[in-house]
C-alpha cells in the first residue's frame, strides 16, 4: 500500500476549510486540469456522511471513472472517502482539519494499491505516485487561495 502524506495551512476558518474540501463544484474547480465532472450521486453542494459521488475524469490520457463513499464525518473536523468502484485495489482518503493561531491546517492522508501485481507496483513508482501527489498539492493550492478569499 502506498500512502501520501501532505499538510497546507491555510489563513481561513476551520469551517470555510472543511466545506470547500467537500463541496462537489470546488473539487469540479480545483480539478479542472482533468476536466473532472460529477456524473452520479451528489453531483453540487456539500457531500455529508454515508452519500456517494461517481467522478469522470481524464487521467494519463484516458477517461477513467471513480465512484467514492464518505464513510466517516465529523464537522468540521476530518471525514474519509473510500472508493467503492475504480481502477485502484484499493483507495482511501482522510482528510483532517485543525485550527491554531488563526490558522487551519489542513492534513490530506491518501492510501491506495494498484491492481496488476508488479505491473502496478511499478506503475506506482515510476508515475503514478508522483502523479497523485501533484494532484493534490495543486488542488489544495487552490482550496488555499479559494479559502483565503473568502474571508
Amino acid at each position: 500500500m502506498t500512502t501520501i502524506h501532505l499538510i497546507t495551512k491555510i489563513n481561513a476558518p476551520i469551517e470555510t476549510v472543511f466545506n470547500n474540501a467537500r463541496d462537489i463544484s470546488v473539487h469540479i474547480e480545483t480539478a479542472s486540469k482533468t476536466n473532472e465532472k460529477a456524473i452520479a450521486g451528489i453531483t453540487s453542494g456539500l457531500i455529508e456522511l454515508n452519500e456517494t459521488e461517481t467522478w469522470e475524469g481524464k487521467h494519463f490520457g484516458l477517461i477513467l471513472h471513480h465512484q467514492s463513499k464518505i464513510t466517516e464525518m465529523k464537522f468540521p473536523y476530518y471525514f474519509t472517502d473510500e472508493m467503492v468502484e475504480g481502477c485502484f485495489k484499493t483507495f482511501k482518503h482522510e482528510h483532517t482539519f485543525t485550527h491554531e493561531n488563526g490558522i487551519t491546517i489542513m492534513e490530506d492522508k491518501l492510501m491506495y494499491e494498484t491492481p496488476f501485481g508488479i505491473f502496478g507496483k511499478l506503475f506506482d513508482k515510476l508515475a503514478l505516485n508522483k502523479y497523485l501527489t501533484n494532484f493534490l498539492l495543486e488542488r489544495n493550492q487552490s482550496l488555499k487561495m479559494l479559502s483565503e478569499n473568502q474571508q
